[in-house]
């Protein structure tokens, strides 16, 4: 199926239950300029942008009101390579991962060249902090329109809404908890001016440099979860022990396109 973002076209193929754009990360970049500066326009309202792992699709394949809200999202990208893999078994498979730790520099490359400005909302307010000075020094053209940790509550959302919407943020993104994040996005979508909310997850501790990336060798193998499950085993391993069985059943029994 052939979808329009920002006048431009992308496939959509169903893996793991789930609608995922088959589309490299130099497309998402594209998308996310050619939407953000239609939304400066006026008159739409901003695109969803959600990521695709092993998790999520457990979750959808388990949680009806987790499923509907996650595919609530315009561009939902495989941030997880077993999706990638799973993607094979389609006639569009998807050409890479666009894991949000990765994508986070594509985007801000672009932004850079584009006038595009970022808000970043998530984590503690050191590692926010950290993350916002990270892409300051790496991307010195980029605008960090405003920022603000993740630490809130449900009464707080329309105060931190008008917050973004007065900084003038073209992309906002959304590194909370799973599933608020998703929730919050979707409950928020029409409080919002910003062209492109993204979900981000741990995004902002990786780009902090608070967590470490697993080797090159083991993202490219899938693994990336297995370094993650060995650094901070008692955190991940239920999640993962729960997660990956039902995960690895979706993706081979509910992927088509």
């Amino acid at each position: 199926m052939e979808r329009r973002s920002g006048d431009r076209t992308f496939k959509r193929i169903t893996v793991g239950g789930i609608p995922t754009a088959s589309v490299s990360r130099q497309q998402m970049g594209r998308l996310m300029v050619g939407d953000c500066l239609a939304a400066r326009r006026g008159g739409r309202r901003p695109k969803l942008v959600f990521a695709a792992n092993g998790h999520a699709v457990a979750m959808a394949g388990t949680d009806a009101r987790f499923r509907k809200t996650f595919q609530s999202a315009d561009i939902i990208h495989a941030d997880g390579a077993p999706v990638v893999f799973a993607s094979r078994m389609t006639d569009a498979p998807i050409p890479e991962r666009s894991a949000t730790t990765d994508f986070l520099h594509d985007a801000a490359k672009m932004a850079e060249a584009h006038g595009l400005k970022f808000f970043l909302l998530g984590a503690t307010e050191e590692v926010n902090a950290a993350c916002a000075e990270m892409l300051a020094a790496c991307y010195p053209k980029l605008e960090i329109a405003g920022r603000r940790h993740g630490y809130f509550g449900r009464d707080d959302e329309i105060a931190i809404c008008e917050q973004i919407n007065r900084s003038g943020a073209d992309v906002l993104w959304v590194g909370l908890s799973v599933p608020f994040e998703y929730e919050f996005c979707e409950r928020n979508r029409d409080n919002l001016t910003a062209g492109w909310i993204v979900t981000c997850g741990g995004c902002f501790n990786f780009a902090a440099g608070a967590y470490r990336r697993a080797p090159e060798w083991m993202q490219r193998a899938g693994f990336e979860w297995l370094y993650r499950l060995w650094r901070e085993p008692k955190r991940l391993f239920w999640r993962y022990a729960v997660t990956n069985p039902i995960a690895l059943f979706m993706l081979l029994t509910r992927t088509q396109g």
